[in-house]
């Protein structure tokens, strides 16, 4: 064999030995590749805070589809907004001597099983603000803080209750005159006044049986309070008291004031299906008129007539 051809098969040789060495060593002996995985988000706890639905205005009383739940990152919850207890929201610190015994507290499962349970018997938190009255404005999905709304029984509620250009007056009230006591809070009613007619008549004797005439004054009146009470209790079925407070116009204030000065008032309750007229003062009021007593001598009997 001549010596370039061995020369060649030599060379040949020696590259495939090293070709078959390289692929030897990619193939076996190293470290795997890594492959690269997406960490897992890190997950924020969130709490449930109460919000406005829809857009609410100042003076309008809160009902169930004003109000809904929206999640909320825990650590963005400010102290003032309403959450549903159900996440622990952490709290401004408070000095030492309002801190309680950290034994006193239930913490974690306990925790969320007592709000369920208080929840579950109570209606939760967002019952507790049904009826409330929005002193300022919200806007919707802004969350509801204590100090844009104003709670039954709180200082203002019956200001922000009324309505725009209304007022709130009260009169006495007893079983026999308010209906029995079956008029509630948010009833409508008359005011009907009785008055008698022949006092001061100058040919009434003593004799004289007193003469007595009615009238309604006013018509389709919201009745505001029972005593100091806004909302009758859910199993209510009549409510007892002394005085009623009524929603009337400044105009119609001056007509019950009056009327309260010319004899007694009393409450007609109205018929659900009879609250949709007008409102205020009768278009024709039928005031009781005064009238006058004449003696008249017929035969030298001596009679008395009344002219009305």
């Amino acid at each position: 064999m001549k010596p370039a051809k061995i020369a060649v098969i030599a060379v040949a040789a020696v590259a495939a030995i090293g070709l078959a060495l390289v692929v030897r060593a990619m193939g076996s002996g190293g470290e795997p590749t890594a492959v690269a995985t997406a960490a897992p988000a890190e997950t924020r706890p969130m709490a449930q805070v109460l919000v406005a639905a829809k857009d609410l205005a100042p003076g309008q009383r809160l009902t169930d589809a004003d109000l809904a739940w929206k999640e909320w990152a825990v650590d963005e919850v400010n102290p003032a907004f309403i959450t549903d207890g159900s996440v622990p929201i952490p709290a401004a610190a408070k000095p030492e001597e309002e801190t309680k015994p950290e034994e006193d507290k239930p913490e974690g499962a306990v925790a969320s099983v007592t709000r369920a349970a208080t929840n579950l018997a109570t209606g939760g938190a967002k019952a507790d603000y049904v009826g409330s009255v929005v002193r300022e404005p919200i806007l919707a999905g802004e969350p509801i803080i204590a100090r844009k709304i104003v709670r039954a029984g709180d200082s203002g509620y019956m200001a922000a209750y009324l309505e725009p250009g209304m007022r709130a007056m009260s009169i006495g009230i007893a079983v026999d005159t308010a209906a029995g006591g079956f008029i509630l809070p948010g009833d409508r009613v008359d005011v009907v006044l009785t008055r008698e007619t022949n006092l001061g008549n100058v040919g009434a004797t003593e004799g004289d049986r007193p003469k007595f005439a009615s009238a309604t004054v006013l018509q389709n009146i919201k009745v505001l309070a029972i005593d100091q009470s806004t909302r009758a209790g859910d199993d209510a079925q009549a409510v007892v008291g002394a005085t009623a407070t009524l929603e009337v116009a400044p105009t119609d204030a001056e007509v019950l004031a009056l009327a309260k000065a010319e004899g007694e008032l009393s409450l007609s309750l109205r018929s659900y299906a009879d609250t949709g007229g007008p409102s205020g003062r009768t278009a024709s009021p039928s005031r009781p008129q005064q009238s006058s007593a004449v003696r008249v001598y017929r035969g030298g009997a001596p009679e008395v007539v009344v002219v009305q």
